[in-house]
């Protein structure tokens, strides 16, 4: 059984399947969806040998042709040298532009691999099997791909939407602690930004969160989804709404930059980057300091960290004025005013940057 969301983009509509055993069911799937006869599963070193040859079977038995490559794990690989040696197996498997790709894994390989589909002839389909609760509630749906650069996160990359998104719940129970944990913190984003009975869902259920029960991540993973599905659904291309999406990642990916990409986490760079955001929000947008409070004690209840130490505030304002949702120079936050709703695009005046940032950072 599964729960199936549906992202709503005219011609570039697509599912989302929530549920479990949904791994042997992608061959079927992507049959139903007439996808091209050949095609890529990229994973990477962790997810390739535990789920693989489930999703590779499947693909075959359904009358693909399918081949694995598989990179290593980490934030590290998502690069231009890696993205270049998806497009040269690629070329080696006869990829053409009645193939696809499957994006096998957590949030790197979504992108990576999404990115490779997007650019390869011009763009190739491809498909989101995402196996980490990060990617499941956040970067599988959307369209969002790329990879990094040196100077920054996610410079480069395109919208492209995938043309289904299959998340098999049962393969959480494989993932590592620290990686299920750090998922949380986009879990909570989505409380924050626009769903405040969802927010007090997530406080009153956080012990059966943390000890993965099935019924309520269940409920967790496909209620991230409708939300973020109706988010997009109305602003494709973050000219907009969508930018509400971004809470927390100013400061996030600032951290990752200048901490070294794979330190940190993405999850937790995105709690500080809440944390944050969360005590900017009381002076510039109104945020009562109770509802901060709770922000940050649910980062706190979830395992996730609030504060951030051994790290140049000049090196991080830096890296912040790099962050594509700059405009004009300035950097732009999304703030809350209250718990379930948020604006994008707030300037704030550079002395309560680095005061906030001083509080965090002892």
């Amino acid at each position: 059984m599964s729960k199936v969301i549906r992202v709503e983009l005219g011609a570039r509509s697509y599912d989302i399947h929530a549920g479990t055993d949904l791994l042997g069911s992608c061959g079927g799937v992507c049959r139903e969806l007439q996808l091209g006869s050949r095609c890529l599963i990229v994973s990477d070193s962790n997810v390739a040998p535990l789920y693989g040859h489930v999703v590779r079977d499947s693909l075959a038995e359904a009358g693909f042709q399918p081949a694995i490559f598989i990179v290593p794990a980490g934030e590290e690989s998502k690069d231009p040298l890696t993205l270049s040696l998806i497009y040269d197996e690629a070329l080696a498997r006869m990829l053409d532009r009645q193939s696809f790709i499957v994006a096998l894994g957590g949030g790197v390989i979504g992108d990576l691999a999404g990115y490779a589909a997007a650019s390869f002839l011009r763009g190739i389909r491809f498909v989101q099997v995402p196996t980490s609760l990060m990617a499941m509630v956040d970067s599988s749906v959307g369209g969002k791909t790329g990879i990094n650069l040196p100077q920054g996160k996610n410079l480069v990359g395109a919208f492209h939407q995938p043309s289904v998104v299959l998340a098999d719940l049962a393969t959480l129970s494989t993932l590592p602690d620290r990686e299920y944990i750090s998922g949380l913190s986009e879990v909570m984003k989505y409380g924050v930004i626009q769903d405040a009975e969802f927010f007090a869902f997530l406080e009153k259920k956080a012990g059966k969160i943390l000890a993965r029960d099935p019924e309520t991540l269940e409920r967790v993973v496909a209620r991230c989804c409708e939300l973020k599905a109706d988010v997009v659904g109305q602003d494709e291309r973050e000219s907009g709404l969508r930018a509400i999406l971004n809470f927390g990642h100013t400061l996030a990916h600032a951290i990752e930059q200048v901490a070294g990409y794979g330190k940190f986490l993405h999850g937790e760079a995105v709690a500080v980057g809440m944390a944050y955001a969360a005590i900017l929000s009381v002076s510039a947008a109104g945020l009562p300091g109770e509802a901060a409070e709770r922000i940050i004690n649910l980062l706190g209840k979830f395992g996730l960290p609030v504060s951030v130490k051994g790290l140049n505030w000049n090196a991080v304002r830096k890296a912040m004025q790099a962050d594509k949702k700059n405009t004009g120079g300035a950097v732009r936050f999304v703030l809350a005013c209250e718990i379930g709703r948020v604006e994008p695009g707030i300037e704030v005046k550079e002395d309560l940057l680095e005061e906030v940032w001083n509080v965090i950072s002892q």
